[in-house]
């Protein structure tokens, strides 16, 4: 890419697509484009067309997504499969038809089975059953991988797709419904904390085990990518070409019990923890194989505490 190609991030407000979006910038990337929901529903086939005839993107960041937590992935299960579904089919035909020179799909870890052996490679795809509380998602992020891999065999486009670890990070969604573990959490203690409420409940025995990226980190490896790594990259020559996606994280896991008490510590709560076992625990485990990454030339910078640290400094001012 160069500084002033055009690129197009869709869902530029996101944790995903927000952390992107400023890498970027710091990169010195001048010719970004986005819309809001109000401004292009990415659902809408047509408005979709209309878009991209317009712009003429040259690359295509595809962030934009419904996402959400286990209630949420399992209340909502109709929207979670068809909105992402429509969203990714309607901007990767349309970066097809128009001549997009690269895109880079995101989906998610979720995508592999519920009892996948771990670490969890890419080459664990389809491989068993899908842990039923997300599995309209994962079948819409699995979707989303086939069709560029099909795409690129078939009209020989260039579409990479990574699949990132649980992210937390600036602009997080911390909605205690939909949001996700990580950021639940700091909101549960910090306002236990300015509440002085003497105790915390946390979903599920604590005993699940959970792998988090910096969501900064997560941008910085796409946009290596999209600067340095082509799908001929991904691949080893064989006569079935799959499982071409790259899986995003740090290669560390941690209990959810342990995640628990270290966000106590960073944000001073002082109350008592209770692990709700009658709540689902959800996957048990769930620890990327991030060696192909890494043989691609990117590895993760901030570790865990540091993390934490940074994204509740930023819950409490996050204007700075």
């Amino acid at each position: 890419m160069k500084k002033n190609s055009k690129i197009y991030i869709a869902g530029h407000r996101g944790l995903v697509g927000s952390a992107i979006v400023k890498s970027l910038h710091s990169k010195g990337y001048t010719n970004l484009v986005y819309r809001t929901h109000d401004e292009l529903d990415l659902t809408d086939q047509n408005a979709v067309k209309r878009f991209f005839e317009l712009e003429k993107p040259q690359y295509v960041i595809l962030a934009a997504a419904k996402v959400g937590g286990i209630v949420a992935n399992n209340t909502y299960r109709a929207e979670f499969i068809y909105d992402n579904l429509m969203i990714q089919n309607n901007i990767i035909h349309q970066s097809y038809l128009c001549g997009v020179e690269k895109l880079l799909f995101l989906g998610s870890t979720c995508i592999y089975p519920r009892d996948c052996p771990q670490p969890m490679s890419e080459d664990a795809l389809l491989t068993s059953p899908l842990e039923y509380t997300n599995e309209p998602y994962a079948i819409a992020k699995i979707a989303g991988i086939k069709m560029c891999e099909s795409y690129n065999l078939q009209y020989g486009t260039n579409f990479i797709s990574v699949m990132p670890t649980n992210l937390y990070g600036p602009n997080d969604n911390f909605d205690l419904e939909t949001s996700h573990v990580l950021p639940a959490l700091i909101r549960k203690m910090h306002e236990a904390k300015i509440n002085e409420v003497e105790q915390v409940e946390i979903w599920g025995s604590g005993k699940a085990l959970r792998e988090f990226l910096w969501s900064e980190d997560m941008a910085d490896a796409c946009v290596f990518l999209m600067e340095n790594r082509d799908f001929k990259d991904t691949f080893s020559t064989s006569k079935e070409i799959r499982n071409t996606h790259i899986n995003i994280g740090t290669g560390e896991e941690i209990s959810i019990k342990d995640l628990a008490y270290l966000i106590r510590d960073t944000v001073g709560y002082r109350g008592e923890l209770y692990f709700n076992t009658s709540k689902p625990d959800g996957t048990m485990r769930k620890l990327t194989d991030v060696s192909k990454l890494h043989a691609l030339g990117w590895k993760h910078t901030v570790e865990l505490r540091e993390g934490i640290a940074l994204m509740y400094d930023w819950y409490i001012n996050p204007k700075k």
